[in-house]
């Protein structure tokens, strides 16, 4: 298992879970000395990325990009692709596939989270469904291109109604004629959501793409009182060889959470 921490670009989301929060050259420059073994980033858009400073910036300081949210996408610019109206979805799939297009040249996997929308008064949960299956489908395939999958993530009730378990997240990804695309399983959302973390990873098995490595508080791992014995059991019985990305709050600050998150990890992963 590797090693990964989320930086933010997007100003509206301050204050929310992601670790670093100065820009992508200091952020990743200073990931980078802690030895961490690849960053993911939230921007607000593709174009607020140029690829190649990108690229430079990683193979200076010797990251990987391991993925790119899209959740600005709902954040900032309103885009969800459960929307009523369909030239809203389509604005919301093309946002996802521009994230997917700059992120495929890294070799990254983009990933839905909040874009994913809700059912409401308006769309009903059968529909909602549906076009959620529609975007995976179109996103899926168009990461093929690529040699990546697109990642989907179950969020807890306050957040979605769309799926909010591992089982959840297991059985739509069943659904769908698309084999590329894989789970996201964050840990903050599990502890609200999963009768028993370990066996829902277990549940979950190879459709487990990317990990959010964070406590129970959604502080740094070890700020909190989630258990990871059984986590890290269930990880390694299903073969993950996947991320450990810090999606956190920057608590006490952005600095001393990213060390943290680093002393952590080392401890579960070398023990």
């Amino acid at each position: 298992m590797k090693s990964c921490i989320t930086i933010s670009l997007v100003e509206e989301a301050r204050g929310g879970p992601f670790v670093l929060w100065d820009g992508l050259e200091k952020s990743i420059a200073f990931a980078g000395e802690l030895g961490y073994d690849a960053v993911e980033i939230f921007a607000p858009g593709t174009d607020a990325i140029d690829a190649d400073q990108l690229s430079s910036l990683l193979d200076k300081a010797g990251l990987k990009l391991a993925a790119l949210g899209t959740g600005a996408g709902w954040v900032k610019h309103k885009l969800q692709l459960a929307d009523a109206d369909a030239a809203k979805r389509e604005q919301a799939k093309k946002f996802v596939r521009d994230v997917i297009d700059l992120a495929g040249q890294f070799g990254a996997s983009a990933i839905i989270g909040s874009m994913q929308g809700r059912s409401d008064a308006v769309v009903d949960a059968p529909t909602a469904r549906k076009y959620l299956c529609e975007a995976l489908e179109d996103g899926g395939s168009h990461a093929a291109q690529y040699n990546v999958p697109l990642i989907y993530e179950p969020l807890n009730r306050y957040e979605t109604n769309q799926c909010c378990t591992v089982a959840d997240g297991v059985k739509l990804l069943d659904s769908l004629s698309t084999n590329n695309v894989t789970l996201l399983c964050d840990l903050f959302h599990m502890n609200i959501e999963e009768a028993d973390i370990a066996e829902a990873l277990i549940c979950g098995g190879e459709k487990v793409g990317h990990i959010h490595f964070v406590d129970s508080n959604r502080r740094p791992v070890g700020c909190g009182h989630m258990q990871y014995g059984r986590i890290i059991a269930a990880l390694r019985q299903i073969n993950y060889q996947g991320y450990l990305c810090a999606e956190a709050f920057a608590w006490p600050n952005p600095e001393e959470a990213a060390r943290q998150t680093m002393r952590a990890y080392k401890y579960w992963t070398q023990s």
